[in-house]
């Protein structure tokens, strides 16, 4: 048996984190198991559910087209947003890594977009891409280019959705940054004098030691991509034609346009297990 003063810490160790664990069991433990029950009935939240088993799951992979479809915009979407946003955030982490005057404006500058509210960057670029008005189209004129209509065409609409995303790619900078100041200088000094330059110095020292960064940024772009809803909410709609019909968009429409709560829980078990960092 534990002496008292084991005993006493371990219920003060309890009591401290007794406010956390609450909060779990009650707003992300019991929300999940009830929405993992929803995901087995029927449900439009105006009728009692309907216990169906995995008839919603059965649907979804045989008889939903636009799973399939809105699965396939989400990973596209991932597969191109994140490898740019990759190297353009190591791009700027290492303009910014600089020793030169006034450089903490120009981190500032650089990190700032990425902090603005979604629908406030949202409404901008849907001003910059509007095909009669906007300044992207009317500095394309400029140079004899024909703009496309952008958000307004489905072959345009994903990649304006992708470029609009890289405008907060401070967030990913900010943390490579950080994994640029954490490497000694004294390996750099020991590479100059061996003879290497830049190039190698960046291939052997400076991308090894960012790899935990590098992991890091993949991670949460991946599951920041599969959860992206505002962009797309706020400029098309999913539209035009569903060429941006994302996934958590379409558990959207199924929940709260549809009423089918049942099905739209299903869909939101299949957005956890596949965008967990296994």
């Amino acid at each position: 048996m534990p002496p008292p003063t084991r005993r006493r810490e371990a219920l003060l160790f309890y009591l401290f984190i007794s406010p956390w664990l609450a909060g779990l069991l009650i707003f992300v433990a019991g929300p999940m198991l009830a929405s993992l029950y929803l995901s087995l009935t029927r449900w439009d939240l105006l009728s009692p559910s309907r216990f169906i088993g995995l008839a919603n799951y059965q649907e979804m992979l045989t008889g939903d087209p636009l799973f399939w479809h809105s699965l396939r915009v989400t990973t596209i979407y991932t597969l191109a947003y994140v490898p740019l946003d990759l190297v353009g955030g190591l791009a700027c982490a290492l303009l910014v890594n600089q020793k030169v005057r006034g450089i903490g404006l120009f981190r500032t500058v650089f990190y700032l977009p990425s902090v603005i509210a979604g629908v406030g960057y949202v409404v901008l670029w849907m001003w910059l891409l509007n095909p009669q008005a906007g300044l992207v189209n009317a500095l394309l004129h400029h140079v004899g280019i024909q703009g496309p209509r952008w958000l307004q065409d489905p072959r345009w609409a994903l990649p304006a959705m992708i470029g609009m995303s890289l405008w907060g790619v401070g967030r990913s900078m900010v943390i490579f940054l950080a994994g640029l100041q954490d490497i000694p200088s004294h390996l750099y000094e020991a590479a100059a004098i061996d003879g290497a330059g830049r190039w190698p110095s960046f291939w052997r020292i400076t991308l090894p030691l960012l790899t935990p960064a590098i992991l890091f940024n993949l991670i949460l772009g991946v599951i920041n991509t599969f959860q992206t809803f505002t962009n797309a909410f706020i400029a098309t709609d999913g539209g035009p034609l569903d060429a941006t019909l994302f996934f958590v968009l379409y558990i959207y429409r199924k929940a709260f346009q549809h009423f089918a709560m049942g099905y739209a829980s299903s869909l939101a078990w299949v957005l956890f297990l596949s965008s967990a960092p296994w």
